[in-house]
Parts: structure tokens; sequence; C-alpha cells
């Protein structure tokens, strides 16, 4: 199980609009407000990193909504913590990675796909640093209390010992597979961990929803 950090996107910018917009308050968390444009841009890079049809439904828009309440929780408590940020230069390797991964290297097919779905390079490469730097949080803030035991390891091989042969067929014995299991194992530790602190953050905070801007 990979970490929730593709579902954790970024509280930042709004998206060019045609004609005059009324730029609602959506959500108030805590002192902090995410405007109907925060919604919208958040939904299209959503979508262009996933690369699904672009959907701006209420419901979506809703979703999207609660992922920008995560990320204004994350994102004091990445403050208040003052951990890592990247730079300008890793961002420049994983836009180029996605140039070469998705696009066959072709920036002139990126800078298309971003114009259909109504987002510019620069909010992509605000939005990939922001990945980047929620990583960092992830790793540094819940990663050392991760702790799998050897038992836990062995037991969990006795258990799914069949599912495991099936799924990694080049793997002959234990000890191959050990360390997959092991860092599977604290994968889920690692997931549980901050989807507890991550709830319980939303708890303490403040959070109002203004109903006529989902309409």
């Amino acid at each position: 199980m990979r970490p929730r950090l593709i579902a954790v996107l970024l509280l930042c910018c709004c998206l060019p609009a045609a004609g005059v917009v009324i730029d609602r308050i959506a959500v108030i968390v805590d002192k902090h407000a995410v405007k109907s444009s925060d919604i919208e841009r958040d939904l299209r890079v959503t979508e262009f990193l996933n690369r699904a049809p672009l959907d701006t439904s209420v419901d979506a828009k809703r979703k999207a909504a609660e992922r920008l309440i995560d990320q204004t929780v994350i994102r004091e408590d990445m403050e208040k913590g003052g951990y890592a940020k990247s730079n300008s230069a890793e961002v420049d390797a994983l836009v180029k990675r996605m140039v070469s991964e998705r696009f066959a290297g072709s920036e002139a097919r990126m800078q298309q796909e971003l114009s259909r779905y109504g987002l510019t390079e620069a909010q992509l490469r605000i939005q990939l640093q922001w990945q980047m730097d929620v990583l960092t949080f992830f790793n540094e803030r819940f990663r050392p209390g991760v702790l799998v035991t050897d038992d836990q390891v062995k037991s969990y091989y006795s258990q799914h010992r069949g599912e495991l042969e099936r799924q990694f067929p080049q793997l002959k014995t234990y000890q191959a597979m050990e360390p997959k299991i092991r860092a599977s194992l604290e994968d889920e530790q690692l997931n549980k961990s901050f989807e507890d602190w991550l709830a319980a953050a939303r708890k303490r905070a403040r959070i109002v929803y203004r109903q006529e801007a989902f309409q």
C-alpha cells in the first residue's frame, strides 16, 4: 500500500477565467479561506495528473473541497514544524520526467494537454512542488514512529504465503520476500499514522462550509 499522497493536492493559485466571475469563499478552515477558484483549479490539476476526464459537477467540487481542507490542515503543521522544502531544480527534474514518460519527450504535447484542462505550466509546477514538500513532511513527521517486528513479518508471510508466491513467483524463499513484506507493512503503519493524525487535526480545526459556493 502506498502513502495517501496523490490525493493530497495544493491550495494555491486561481485559474484564468473568461468574463466576470465571482470568486466566492467556499470553506473557511480556521483563519484560511478556500475559494471557488481554488476548488476549480484543484479539480483540473487532479484530473490532469490522473489522466481522468474533467468533471466539474457539484459532487466533484465537494470532493475537491475536502482535499483542500486536508491540505490546509497539513500546511499549518508543516509551517509550524519548519520542514524542508524542495527547490526549483527538483521541480525541473520532475517536470522533465513527466514530459519524457507521459508525452514521449514532447513539451509541446504537454502544453497542449495542459491547455485542454485549462491549466498553465506554472500551476502544474506549483502542484508538483507541493507534492514533493508533502512527501518530505510525511516521511519526517510519521516514518520515525513506524516499527515492524520480525514476528509481524513472519506472521504475515505464514498467513499470505500462497498469495505472495503468486504475486512474486521469482522470489522462492522467505528471505527473498522479507524485504517486500516489511516495506508493505511499514507503508500500512505509515498510512494509518497519517490518517489518524489528519482525522484528529480536522476535528480540532474550525471548518465552516458556504453551501452557496457549491451550487
